[in-house]
């Protein structure tokens, strides 16, 4: 899946070979788990937890880490903090760290559904896949669906390469909360992984037009445009969230991808680097906690 045969830029009109458009689909989801940012979440829905807002940017993230890590010290089984730790740890990107934290957490806390979709999602985030979807089914059940642990699912599902049920899965979450732009986002995805562009492109239109899309749901359908070889349209609406050097940087970066062999070992060693040095396509999966 990593290399293809042609290496020719896509034309308007032309399909993307199937393993150029895999390598990069998923590489942005790849890349869903590893946003400094802390714009990915975590998996939430229970009841009676104590409302913690969002930390925004790097700065904030790891006071965080140090604020609710100082209470984990002092108390491992203390279920807030090692839920709100391994939060921000994620944020952070030390992945490894945080699954350890969340792993000891659900020996404690095991019918905590919360805790099991945050520790599900550190399994997917650790390229442990078939353990994050087994995790994650039993993080909610038939009678108590949490459409955004089903978000989580169907991206575990698309990185296994099973997109029909990535798919189905995302519906179902639609279901529940129709409209909603994370899971939209989502679902484009797993249609372009299915060579379905058009339709990928149609349902990211939907989601960036629903006036609640953030800027993470408008940068992939930048990916989709740029995927379909219209670059004009793609830099056009990168600029919506990019100044114009930052666009146009991750236009080029488009251009390469689609132009290379070696695309997925790219988009691998591109991971965590600056949007403007690759597009800034990742899924959402799951809306912030707040």
């Amino acid at each position: 899946m990593s290399h293809c045969l042609t290496p020719r830029p896509a034309r308007p009109g032309v399909a993307l070979r199937p393993a150029l458009l895999a390598a990069i689909c998923l590489g942005a989801l790849a890349l869903a788990g590893c946003q400094s940012s802390g714009g990915l979440g975590d998996i939430t829905g229970s009841i009676g937890k104590p409302a913690v807002s969002q930390p925004r940017g790097p700065a904030q993230w790891r006071s965080e880490a140090d604020q609710w890590g100082k209470r984990y010290d002092a108390n491992q089984k203390d279920r807030n903090a090692a839920f709100y730790y391994a939060r921000a740890l994620r944020a952070l990107d030390q992945n490894a760290q945080a699954l350890a934290v969340l792993q000891n957490a659900v020996l404690t806390h095991s019918e905590d559904r919360e805790m099991l979709g945050a520790y599900g999602r550190s399994l997917a985030d650790n390229g442990r896949l078939k353990e994050a979807d087994e995790v994650l089914a039993r993080a909610h059940s038939p009678e108590r669906p949490d459409w955004r642990i089903l978000s989580a699912q169907g991206t575990v599902a698309d990185q296994l390469g099973e997109h029909a049920r990535a798919q189905k899965i995302y519906e179902t979450a639609l279901r529940l909360a129709p409209g909603e732009p994370t899971v939209m986002s989502n679902l484009g995805l797993s249609l372009a992984l299915s060579k379905r562009l058009p339709e990928a492109e149609k349902v990211l239109r939907e989601a960036t037009n629903s006036g609640r899309a953030d800027a993470r749901v408008r940068q992939n359908l930048v990916l989709i445009l740029g995927l379909q070889g219209r670059f004009g349209e793609a830099e056009q609406l990168a600029r919506q969230d990019q100044g114009p050097t930052e666009a146009a940087a991750t236009i080029a970066y488009l251009k390469r991808s689609v132009s290379q062999t070696n695309s997925w070992d790219m988009l691998k060693g591109n991971k965590g680097k600056a949007v403007a040095s690759r597009p800034a396509a990742t899924p959402p999966q799951d809306p912030p906690q707040g």
